[in-house]
């Protein structure tokens, strides 16, 4: 008990000194103390992961980096605030931070890793698929450049991942949008979504799906039109299902798009017996 009791009290007397350093620094109208408490805090954050930590030396560097811009401190700092910002999980700043960082100092050994943390930044910021996009587009851009410019580097099967995940959440995204359609029963809004969606992502993993919707938003589109528009309908729902059947070999829709094909079959050869009986 003598010796925990002991140990508690050396620990916030350590606290207070640390706390007491900070606050010495932090007053100070000297840069060199404020470099050197702003690492040691850092270097903190970094070994115990405390979030106070990183604040602080933050609070510190940002103080200090006009005065050694253009010095190997400088770039040394930038990065250091870059990183705490993204350690602290802030990564709107983190991806600004790092991008900047990026643009100064391009020759930097730190310059890869900057590139994929600002990209990573975006990727932490991407919503849920029903939410709006834009900062899951921005990611995908952001993780693409880093793929393409460094195709050997470190982060590079960890970016593509993270790019999979993302354009699969775009995929779903558009995906979703076009079946709305669909299920609101607007059909030519929906074979035009479907078109899009196909055209934007030819590999996707619900090509299945939409192709087939597609396929039944043209049947049901054809049938129920006026006469005059029916046929040339049903002609282009028909070639919708030749390339379902061509590239999708999928039994889930597969008894119900033959079925589709039977009656529209059925209802142009009615149309050239007709026109037999007429003649």
């Amino acid at each position: 008990m003598e010796f925990k009791r002991y140990f508690i009290v050396f620990l916030a007397a350590v606290l207070l000194i640390s706390c007491s350093e900070y606050q010495k620094a932090l007053k100070s109208t000297e840069i060199e103390p404020k470099y050197k408490v702003g690492s040691e805090l850092y270097e903190k954050g970094v070994e115990t992961k405390k979030n106070k930590y990183f604040k602080r030396s933050i609070r510190l560097f940002e103080q200090i980096l006009p005065q050694y811009q253009g010095k190997p401190q400088g770039q040394l700092i930038a990065f250091k605030i870059a990183n705490a910002y993204y350690k602290l999980g802030d990564h709107i700043v983190a991806s600004y931070k790092f991008k900047r960082f990026v643009n100064s100092y391009p020759a930097s050994t730190k310059v890869e890793e900057a590139f994929f943390k600002s990209a990573k930044s975006l990727y932490e910021l991407s919503p849920r698929y029903s939410l709006d996009q834009q900062e899951t587009r921005d990611a995908v851009n952001r993780l693409q450049s880093y793929i393409n410019k460094y195709q050997d580097g470190k982060y590079f099967d960890r970016a593509n991942q993270l790019l999979a995940e993302l354009q699969d959440k775009l995929e779903k995204k558009r995906y979703e949008i076009a079946k709305q359609y669909h299920h609101r029963e607007r059909y030519k809004a929906a074979i035009e979504s479907f078109d899009n969606f196909l055209i934007e992502f030819p590999g996707a993993k619900l090509k299945d799906k939409a192709l087939f919707y597609k396929f039944e938003s043209a049947y049901i589109l054809a049938i129920n039109s006026v006469p005059r528009k029916v046929k040339p309908r049903l002609k282009d729902a028909e070639r919708i299902y030749e390339r379902y059947r061509e590239e999708i070999d999928d039994p889930q829709f597969l008894e119900t798009a033959k079925n589709y094909k039977k009656d529209i079959d059925n209802r142009l050869n009615l149309d050239k017996i007709l026109k037999k009986e007429s003649s």
